[in-house]
């Protein structure tokens, strides 16, 4: 099916959870379990590296900096690599099982060249991973199920991201407050995540590129055969991330409010309440309807989402801030992945999905960089107001790409 293009015949919409493939399902359960692991110690994370490790906020900057930037260049680097040995589950493994070997160093950190050490591999494993891993949903789908596969793995990825907080304040409460012993209960779901992708995916058969295809990670010629559409969702996408700046934000806003440090998971766990469960049937309703009008939706609702953070004046609109803007990851990033595997030729789908991440990534740094400087200039409804400009931007820039093309992606 072409970008775009929606099923037509009664079988093909008669389609659903059961005709995806065991492999996206397994995929799934692997990003959900990697995901309660490394959200159960990046919901905690401030709090230890200030409270526990003694680290200055510009420390922490620096941190979130440094490792932002690895998990880009890994990102370019296993996406090549992918296409051109025309494998895509041995790079998905390593990048996994570094993320899993990774986990006992943070309880044992008793420094902050120690965390960041953990914190560069475990972030250089999750950049590994990431496109061979979205590629290989890709090859799995079924055409007329691939909005629904890439939605479904987004979906089982924050479940995994819901349960990760939630479980990291049962335990500060069980374990009185704790940090070093809640941190050695995210290894048993990183083992988990490793398991289940050695034994349940099964990657399917792919020629490598041609002698001499791909002699470097970026060639021009790969990259003008992506095509006109792929340019185009990777420029929005970029201005899209610009107003999607580090969630780091939205924990800032609600103790801005009165949150107790102990409590700031809540935010975390709100989002993906939203977010889990509206990512399959979104990628679902991708495949009969066609896409673009989703990600209108998806742009929109960040658009009230930013505008209830900046002026919404309590913690009760904070936490209806932090829901849409929830949905609208539900409404987005799935279906961004679907539109990358649609818009990009199959033998550069991997090469593809790096790139993109390796844009989002230095759009990311950029968008909490300005976020940030707005926050201590001009205050946090600046911030958020900031926000809603850059994906008013994106809408628009998604309007004249649907008007230029004239048919659906």
């Amino acid at each position: 099916m072409a970008a775009g293009e929606v099923a037509s015949s009664p079988a093909e919409l008669s389609r659903g959870l059961r005709d995806i493939p065991r492999g996206v399902w397994a995929l799934g359960f692997v990003s959900l379990f990697m995901d309660m692991s490394s959200e159960l110690i990046h919901s905690l994370m401030p709090i230890f590296m200030v409270s526990v490790l003694g680290a200055s906020l510009l420390s922490v900057g620096l941190i979130e900096g440094a490792t932002e930037a690895i998990v880009a260049v890994a990102k370019v680097f296993s996406g090549w690599l992918s296409d051109a040995s025309g494998k895509r589950k041995p790079l998905t493994v390593i990048g996994y099982g570094l993320g899993a070997l990774t986990k006992p160093f943070f309880p044992l950190a008793t420094s902050l060249e120690w965390l960041l050490a953990a914190r560069l591999v475990d972030r250089f494993g999750k950049g590994l991973r990431g496109a061979p891993r979205d590629a290989m949903v890709g090859d799995l789908a079924p055409p007329d199920l691939r909005g629904a596969s890439y939605g479904l793995r987004q979906s089982l990825d924050n479940i995994g991201a819901f349960i990760g907080p939630l479980m990291a304040i049962l335990l500060m409460l069980w374990l009185e407050g704790d940090i070093r012993q809640v941190y050695w209960w995210a290894s048993v779901p990183a083992l988990l995540c490793v398991l289940t992708l050695v034994f349940g995916v099964s990657e399917p058969a792919r020629p490598p590129l041609a002698s001499g295809a791909a002699p470097a990670p970026i060639r021009l010629a790969d990259l003008a055969s992506m095509g006109e559409r792929y340019w185009w969702l990777l420029a929005i996408g970029t201005v899209m991330t610009l107003a999607r700046f580090s969630e780091a934000f939205l924990l800032l806003r609600a103790q801005s409010f009165g949150l107790a440090d102990a409590m700031l998971p809540l935010v975390f766990v709100a989002m993906n309440l939203v977010y889990a469960p509206s990512a399959y049937p979104v990628g679902r309703l991708s495949d009969r309807i066609g896409r673009t009008g989703l990600l209108f939706a998806g742009f929109a609702v960040l658009i009230l989402a930013d505008l209830v953070l900046a002026f919404g004046g309590s913690l009760a609109w904070t936490f209806l801030g932090v829901l849409l803007w929830g949905l609208h990851m539900g409404l987005t990033q799935g279906l961004i992945s679907t539109m990358v595997a649609d818009s990009s030729p199959e033998r550069l789908r991997a090469t593809a999905f790096g790139v993109l991440s390796l844009v989002s990534s230095v759009a990311l740094l950029l968008a909490s960089g300005l976020a940030g400087l707005f926050w201590d200039l001009y205050g946090p409804a600046a911030t958020f107001l900031g926000g809603a400009v850059f994906a008013s931007l994106a809408l628009i820039g998604l309007a004249f790409a649907e008007r230029r093309r004239r048919d659906r992606w």
